[in-house]
């Protein structure tokens, strides 16, 4: 540290000549500095290698809640707003424990697992993503990422796993001494997933683990919360301003700020479901499958946008069966915003294909016949068949919805954002007054193929 950071005699007190500074003294000299009024100076006077140690000091920069619970602890759980820094916290606490660096780790960790939602996910978020391992060391320290053996290896030895949510087994054997799981409200199949990690938490003297996630009522996250040994931090969007596009803020943090859904996805709190929601959580999840049995029909049901553009409301694009029993299984949601006619047409046409399905049942009372014809043109040969809407969203949606209730109706994986507005949906519509698009295809899916000719709304043939 230069003289004006430590002392007023110029002496280097924080380190030997030509050798920078510890990131514990630079720390302290410069809040010595700024309690004296003298921060610029000080920092103008730091030498290269003193500034670059100080930008890798997690602890200086860190908010409090992406510091590290003090005490004994096992599991560390991070709630957190879409973009308040929970990536960031997770990766720094990972690569403070690889390196053995205080006051996060008394000693390196050279086991380590790193789980996500898929293995797309642990690349390109928690190993190459804007926050992820690889960017936030410094070039010497920096771990190798080997994607065909799904490896980090650092160069003091230490190794980092990548798992998928989706494999539970591959988590059956090895051993770690830390484990990093991100967005565990997202994963496929979360509990068994969780229950196979502990068993692998077993080497070293103080096996952690840290938990980052955007809240969902899912319940390994309500199980965790209500965990004595587990310690919760939580953040919101806004607590990371500085580090946001300011559009960001202004436009979506804006919107959303109030609502239940800016409650659950911008403050990052634990939003239980509607009271007067039509569907219920724990109703989805005790009928959830991993693999669809044999179907009799399959739809594709389109719920097209009024008007296209980044701000226009979502294609609402789903597809169901019915199996012989009569069962209804939600099998894709492939639901997008900001598409042109032409494009959320293909995007149907080719769930349609991928599923071999029987037909795309297309809401048309916006755009009519107009609909129809830019099917036709993207695939001829698709049988269609347009559905008008005489009745308000609750109650073409209350049949269906007791579908769920009677256990007649089971999602084949797990489709968060539909599951979203399923059970965010009152009479009075979503709680942040968009248009439930994802929810109305689900509606005409399941109608057309199990309440047709019950007073439902009339399905017509080409």
């Amino acid at each position: 540290m230069s003289s004006a950071a430590t002392s007023p005699a110029g002496s280097r007190a924080c380190a030997p000549p030509n050798e920078p500074a510890s990131a514990g003294a630079l720390r302290a000299a410069l809040r010595a500095a700024d309690a004296r009024g003298d921060l610029d100076r000080a920092a103008l006077a730091m030498s290269a290698a003193e500034h670059e140690r100080l930008r890798d000091d997690w602890a200086l920069w860190a908010r409090a809640d992406q510091m590290p619970p003090v005490g004994d602890w096992t599991t560390w759980l991070l709630l957190g707003g879409r973009g308040a820094g929970k990536t960031r916290a997770g990766a720094e606490w990972v690569k403070a424990q690889a390196l053995g660096r205080r006051p996060f780790a008394d000693a390196v960790a050279g086991r380590i697992a790193l789980v996500g939602e898929t293995f797309a996910d642990v690349r390109d978020v928690m190993i190459e993503g804007v926050s992820g391992l690889l960017r936030i060391h410094r070039r010497g320290e920096r771990p190798t990422w080997k994607p065909s053996l799904r490896r980090l290896e650092w160069p003091n030895g230490a190794l980092a796993q990548a798992f998928s949510s989706e494999d539970p087994e591959s988590l059956r054997g090895p051993q770690f001494e830390i484990a990093w799981a991100d967005e565990i409200a997202k994963w496929r199949h979360a509990e068994e997933v969780w229950d196979m990690l502990q068993f692998g938490l077993r080497l070293g003297d103080r096996p952690r683990q840290v938990a980052t996630t955007t809240p969902r009522a899912v319940p390994l996250v309500k199980r965790l919360v209500a965990d004595p040994a587990c310690v919760v931090s939580r953040a919101s969007t806004r607590a990371n301003a500085f580090n946001l596009a300011p559009r960001f803020l202004d436009v979506v943090v804006g919107r959303y700020q109030g609502t239940r859904l800016g409650r659950q996805e911008l403050d990052g709190e634990l939003i239980e479901d509607r009271q007067d929601a039509l569907w219920r959580r724990d109703e989805i999840d005790r009928a959830r499958l991993d693999v669809a049995p044999e179907l009799t029909r399959i739809v594709v049901a389109v719920d097209p946008p009024a008007t296209s553009g980044p701000n226009a409301d979502a294609c609402g694009i789903v597809a169901a069966g019915v199996n012989e029993a009569g069962q209804g299984h939600v099998l894709a949601d492939a639901s997008a915003r900001g598409l042109r006619p032409t494009d959320w047409a293909a995007r149907a046409v080719a769930l349609f294909e991928t599923l071999e399905a029987d037909a795309l049942v297309v809401e048309v009372n916006q755009g009519g016949e107009m609909v129809e014809t830019i099917l036709r043109e993207v695939a001829p040969a698709v049988p269609v068949r347009p559905v008008r809407a005489t009745r308000g969203k609750w109650l073409r949606a209350e049949p269906v919805a007791a579908l769920y209730a009677q256990g007649r109706v089971r999602h084949v994986g797990t489709f968060p954002e539909l599951e979203d507005e399923l059970c965010d949906f009152g009479p009075e519509g979503l709680s942040s007054g968009r248009s439930p698009d994802r929810l109305d295809a689900l509606v005409w899916a399941l109608t057309a193929l199990m309440l047709q000719g019950r007073g439902s709304p009339k399905v017509r043939n080409l």
